[in-house]
């Protein structure tokens, strides 16, 4: 039978609470990372595999033009409404001509 008193059965039951408590975290850790990462995957696979990824340069007016072949796979015609996302890649401009 332990003695409650005891200085060192006290400690030694608050470090093995402690570890648990951190083991409990890193479940929940790891759990949200895993987590994040499915969602991630999931979220490019579905831009991969239903829908088109291109490059594009930008025209005058801000216009964006959607290649044939992407307009053929996606069955995209004139009026259609699409969803754009964009990511800019590269600046073709001098830098001195940048908006302040």
């Amino acid at each position: 039978m332990e003695d409650p008193n005891d200085p060192v059965s006290t400690f030694k039951k608050a470090v093995d609470k402690g570890s648990e408590a951190q083991q409990e975290i890193m479940k929940q850790f790891s759990s949200l990372q895993q987590n994040a990462m499915q969602n991630f995957f999931s979220t490019l696979q579905g831009l991969i595999y239903y829908n088109a990824m291109f490059k594009t340069t930008v025209q005058s007016g801000g216009r964006i033009s959607i290649p044939e072949a992407e307009r053929q796979a996606l069955d995209i015609e004139d009026g259609d409404l699409v969803q754009v996302i964009i990511i800019p890649i590269e600046r073709r401009r001098p830098k001195d001509s940048l908006r302040k």
